[in-house]
């Protein structure tokens, strides 16, 4: 426990001194809490609009709430509200998009494809019309990267510049902190969901099921296609702490607020 604590502690201080400095100007806003009259006066060119997507009805395993990544989506935007640079404006969350993985669990939901990428555009370009040309999705997802992709591609042609979070992307925190494979709650999501909301973990629930990965969703079905698994969970969510939770959000908050910035700076195509 101590050489955890030990390596907790240098990533937290690492995780802090990369977040980029605050500039003065107007604070991050919540954009449902304004009147139209108000959003007018923010949504400029140079405003930077945040979407937090987190699924609010997807299987987690069974120790983990359907909404477990709406619960991350917004524990991030506060993160974000309490912290970004200036003149960030954050957009309601969107709770529903491409997650065809998770279908044979009671609960789960998803829209296709096309239905995705259609309604990124959509959100997008309904607040690009009042001014603002930079966009940052907080996913919280990883099916969800498809859709975002096209998205991206599809407003590039307009000179808007969509931006978003990714979790596949090599991470030096989870590389440290990781005891066992997995992708879905597993021991790296159970324990960012020990730190944010441990009321909405059932630990004693958690077992570890992590058979070998086929190609295709997850099936309840020890015969079906994809990788079965009876609990929902892809990995080992026993081996998941707090500890392990505050030092994987820290490093998570610094790269969102990296990513910020560095969307702030990107050139924008004419």
């Amino acid at each position: 426990m101590k050489r955890i604590s030990a390596v907790v502690l240098f990533i937290m201080l690492s995780a802090f001194a990369q977040s980029p400095p605050k500039p003065a100007s107007h604070p991050t806003t919540l954009l449902e809490t304004l009147t139209w009259d108000e959003a007018e006066k923010i949504l400029t060119p140079d405003t930077i609009v945040v979407i937090p997507l987190g699924a609010g009805s997807k299987e987690h395993g069974r120790h983990l709430q359907l909404n477990n990544d709406f619960l991350t989506a917004e524990y991030f935007k506060r993160r974000v509200l309490e912290a970004a640079p200036a003149n960030v404006v954050i957009a309601p969350t969107i709770n529903y998009s491409f997650y065809p993985a998770f279908l044979e669990y009671p609960g789960s939901t998803s829209v296709n494809l096309e239905t995705a990428r259609a309604m990124f555009n959509d959100i997008i370009h309904s607040l690009a019309h009042c001014g603002p040309r930079r966009f940052y999705i907080l996913n919280t997802g990883i099916s969800t990267l498809r859709p975002l992709a096209l998205s991206a591609a599809d407003l590039a042609k307009d000179g808007i510049l969509l931006r978003y979070l990714d979790f596949t992307k090599d991470n030096p925190v989870e590389k440290k902190l990781r005891q066992s494979g997995g992708t879905h709650a597993d021991e790296v999501e159970t324990s960012i969901t020990l730190y944010i909301a441990p009321e909405a973990v059932q630990m004693k629930k958690a077992v570890r099921d992590l058979n070998p990965n086929q190609p295709g969703p997850l099936t309840r079905d020890p015969k079906g296609k994809g990788t079965y698994s009876p609990t929902g969970a892809w990995g080992d969510p026993t081996l998941a702490t707090r500890e392990k939770g505050q030092a994987l959000v820290e490093s998570n908050v610094a790269t969102i607020l990296k990513d910020i910035e560095d969307l702030r700076r990107a050139p924008l195509s004419l």
